[in-house]
């Protein structure tokens, strides 16, 4: 059984190439099912904005490069360029990692985390959650909280959502001024909404596919709501727009800002598109008078005030290894399972024979203490029979080692 991880994050492949490696929600269980049924006998999947990782555990992972390149249809040499594999011990590493934030574009930056434990939730409800997985998983949400708790990783964290006011107010003096409309309710958009309405805005509204959810969002922060086929009539309303849903295709295109631009008169509007794949399209960035940005621009932004937190990042780190020590034990663990149960069923085997026989002579009326002395012998020559065999069978070196392994497994002094 091995364990395996691959897949393609902010630091390896820009959001072109990430935007069509994501998995989106409603094939999310069928993408799985495929996975275990392909690759490995366990199977999660993870998928943000920034990263798209498949976790396998099983007995054909290195089969799984090709498997995501030709489930995205991606050219299995072009996605090569930007995926990472990660075996084994690396795989257990990378995941305390991630869950810890210590491999996010927002050093510390808790979201990861919820959507590791949504990956999970997905993975148990595709019924792909085996017991190594399951354990991983379990673990890694163990070691972040750990490294939450007793090192500063996390302190005073810089967001995404805190980036998107730091744009805002590079354009507009004071966004108390300024309209506010947030393209989605996830917890991305939620997070915006929290920084966002702390500034004052004059109005924020909530456009969502579906509208009642919408409202419960909008409710939050004295906003309004909106269905997502009404940006169209108000968008020209909004001086800035953040974007975050699950669409698999751009909401707001080149065409729909043009007309919005013209309708205020060429007053300037920030867009900000957190979402992969892309709800605005790339080309709207060509019109005078937008201020586009998409997460890999704000990359810059969330770099800022990192410096207190990447002192303790050496802590987090110490942290992690040890866990990972701890785990790849229980792995190993884990692989003597079969041997162990094969002794087991040995000496049980014997253990019936040598009782069967026993019994046997109890009911021809045999003498009991001769039977007991009997049934007690029989089950040491057994049990003693194949060790005694080896060491008698080597020679030379082997025989020593073998002496050795006996006098530790029978704790015998040489």
């Amino acid at each position: 059984m091995t364990l395996y991880a691959l897949g393609v994050n902010h630091q390896t492949a820009p959001l072109d190439i990430r935007e069509r490696v994501v998995f989106h929600v409603e094939r999310l269980g069928e993408a799985l099912t495929e996975a275990k049924q392909r690759l490995a006998a366990e199977a999660a999947i993870l998928s943000t904005c920034n990263r798209t990782e498949v976790y396998l555990s099983g007995e054909r992972p290195e089969q799984a490069a090709e498997w995501l390149a030709r489930y995205h249809r991606v050219e299995p040499a072009e996605l090569g360029r930007y995926l990472y594999t990660l075996p084994s011990e690396r795989a257990v590493r990378h995941a305390f990692r991630v869950a810890s934030g210590l491999d996010s574009m927002v050093l510390g930056e808790p979201q990861i985390l919820g959507q590791m434990k949504d990956a999970v939730r997905s993975a148990e409800a595709a019924g792909t959650l085996g017991t190594v997985l399951n354990k991983l998983f379990q673990r890694s949400f163990a070691v972040a909280k750990q490294v939450r708790s007793t090192t500063e990783v996390g302190a005073n964290s810089v967001s995404m959502a805190a980036a998107v006011v730091k744009l805002a107010a590079r354009i507009f003096p004071s966004l108390k001024d300024q309209k506010v409309l947030l393209v989605g309710a996830g917890e991305m958009i939620e997070l915006c909404a929290t920084h966002l309405a702390a500034q004052g805005p004059e109005r924020i509204t909530v456009a969502n596919r579906t509208l009642e959810r919408g409202q419960g969002l909008a409710r939050r922060f004295n906003a309004r709501a909106i269905e997502l086929r009404e940006l169209a009539a108000q968008l020209c309303e909004y001086d800035v727009v953040v974007s975050c849903t699950a669409s698999s295709l751009p909401i707001l295109g080149k065409g729909l800002v043009e007309r919005a631009l013209k309708a205020r008169r060429r007053r300037p509007i920030l867009m900000v598109d957190l979402a992969v794949p892309r709800d605005i399209e790339p080309e709207v960035a060509e019109l005078d008078d937008v201020f586009l940005y998409t997460v890999d621009d704000l990359q810059g932004i969330v770099q800022a005030n990192l410096d207190a937190r990447r002192s303790a990042v050496d802590q987090a780190e110490a942290i992690i290894e040890t866990q990972v020590g701890q785990f790849m034990h229980w792995m190993q663990g884990r692989e003597s399972v079969p041997l162990i149960r094969q002794l087991r069923d040995q000496a049980e085997s014997a253990r019936q024979h040598e009782l069967e026989r026993a019994l046997r002579l109890l009911a021809r009326g045999e003498d009991p203490r001769q039977v007991l002395e009997a049934l007690s012998q029989g089950l040491t020559n057994k049990l003693m029979h194949a060790p005694t065999q080896a060491l008698n069978e080597a020679a030379g070196e082997e025989r020593r080692s073998v002496a050795a392994s006996i006098a530790r497994l029978f704790r015998l002094t040489p």
